[in-house]
């Protein structure tokens, strides 16, 4: 077996907790995060590379990772965004026709560290029970009492904005120039299959940075707007929500997808808060409020938009709701063409139940312009 004696590695969660395990490969190293956990079986490769997931330690509940390897095609952005990766049984071999890497080689070439061999399920009912919280993954066996104190330093997801770390740092393109509509993209972590859905349903893309103003997204004379999915949280966020104010008064359209969604509730003047553990897998339920119809759905957040406000508010609507928590899982304007949702309709990993959002975004912007649809 490769790497008989691989050397012991543990996680140290901000309450005094240890897990133990060993660390993949023959590395050594420490990594800082907020622990969370995904329940998907399979897409490791595009979590891993999930910009929503930047700065947080990836328990992974699948008893195995990397079993199918990589691939070059399946990433949500330039590279790994998450901040460490904890796993029951690492997979050095691989079985995969598609496959052009293992997964030991994907992670050494991002500089990631990870840890395996870990009772993943006893540390998932842990923070399932006790809440999301700042971890530390080491080797450093021999100095927990120092890792502990910069543990205590280390800052809260609550309060965190990560945006700035992960957005583009100048606009550019998606698509065909010559498509149908031109749709500018506000990018607060934006995912590549995101782009994608837009693109193939005939839209042109401009990306904008995360604290591009209105003026600069409106200069492009786009058709539409879209406001990304996105790391931390979403209230220090002040130009993007500023930004969707403006775009709000136009009554041009506007959907936005996750962390998209809270900045639109915030800027209604709608609170978030960050959830005890957060949704993050390719099984949740969602219930469509308009339709009657059920949902299952990808996603990844940690914090979600105050239920009781949205339901008072006078110009918005619940459109659909999470059927484990009962939390807002989408919201629509009444006399306005906004709309969003807190889950993941380009999925990737997940299923596809909820890409009839994407069409229906074109809908809306071919009504508003008086255009003819392509999807």
């Amino acid at each position: 077996m490769k790497y008989q004696s691989r050397k012991r590695a543990f996680i140290l969660l901000a309450d005094g907790t240890i897990f133990h395990g060993k660390v993949v490969g023959d590395n050594e190293g420490t990594a800082f995060g907020e622990v969370c956990f995904n329940t998907g079986m399979t897409g490791y490769q595009e979590i891993f590379t999930d910009p929503s997931y930047f700065g947080q330690l990836m328990v992974t509940t699948n008893a195995h990772i990397g079993n199918y390897g990589t691939n070059e095609n399946e990433v949500e952005s330039d590279s790994v965004k998450i901040a460490g990766l904890i796993c029951k049984n690492f997979s050095y071999n691989y079985s995969r026709d598609d496959a052009d890497a293992s997964l030991e080689d994907f992670l050494a070439k991002s500089n990631l560290f990870a840890i395996s061999d870990v009772d993943t399920r006893a540390l998932v009912s842990y923070i399932r029970d006790n809440g999301a919280m700042n971890a530390v993954i080491s080797t450093d066996v021999d100095n927990i009492a120092k890792l502990k104190e910069e543990l205590a330093d280390f800052p809260s997801m609550e309060g965190l904005e990560l945006s700035s770390k992960v957005s583009t740092k100048e606009p550019y393109f998606y698509g065909d120039e010559n498509a149908t509509y031109k749709i500018a993209a506000l990018d607060i972590g934006i995912k590549k299959n995101i782009l994608r859905n837009l693109a193939k349903r005939g839209a042109f893309i401009k990306v904008f940075p995360y604290n591009s103003t209105f003026e600069e997204l409106k200069s492009w004379n786009p058709d539409a707007y879209f406001i990304s999915n996105g790391p931390g949280d979403p209230e220090p966020l002040t130009q993007a929500i500023a930004t969707a104010k403006d775009i709000i008064a136009t009554d041009a359209p506007l959907f936005g997808i996750c962390l998209g969604h809270q900045v639109i509730a915030l800027a209604n003047g709608v609170s978030t808060y960050k959830m005890h553990n957060g949704h993050r897998g390719i099984n949740h339920p969602i219930k469509n409020l308009l339709t009657g119809k059920g949902e299952i759905t990808s996603q990844n957040h940690g914090f979600a938009i105050n239920r009781e406000e949205t339901e008072a508010h006078s110009e918005l609507e619940i459109t659909h709701v999470h059927l484990n928590d009962q939390t807002v899982a989408g919201i629509r304007m009444k006399n306005k063409n906004v709309f969003s949702v807190q889950y993941h309709p380009e999925a990737s990993p997940g299923p596809h139940d909820a890409e009839y959002l994407f069409d229906q975004f074109f809908e809306n912007i071919a009504k508003s312009s008086k255009k003819a649809v392509s999807i």
